[in-house]
């Protein structure tokens, strides 16, 4: 089993740039399509504390209902988010790559590589 496990939407040019990337350096993460997988909070909280980040930060509002939820107000507290996230998980940003040394919403593909 690997180290490293990619949150992967395989429709995503970015995610797939991103999982290219990592296999290049020789890298095979342990890939999650968490559109099927869903999320849970646990998960969520965790990656969160290792990107040392809040919710608004993994937020994904193109494409997604998070204006119309009332998500991209700054004042929407983590918990709303993540409860949405879990309830709908497009509403996560993606791929966030997660390795020993943290993890980050590789957004461009290249920041995976200071996590390896």
């Amino acid at each position: 089993m690997s180290d490293v496990t990619i949150y992967h939407n395989p429709n995503c040019g970015t995610s797939r740039n991103t999982l290219a990337l990592l296999r290049e350096k020789g890298v095979e993460p342990t890939v999650v399509e968490y559109l099927k997988a869903g999320w849970t909070k646990a998960q969520l909280e965790d990656i969160l504390k290792r990107m040392g980040a809040g919710a608004h930060q993994i937020l994904r509002t193109n494409g997604t209902k998070a204006d119309e939820l009332g998500l991209t107000d700054p004042n929407a507290s983590d918990e709303a988010l993540l409860a949405a996230m879990i309830i709908d998980p497009i509403l996560v940003n993606r791929p966030i790559v997660v390795t020993p040394k943290g993890a980050a919403l590789c957004r461009p593909a290249e920041l995976a590589l200071s996590l390896i």
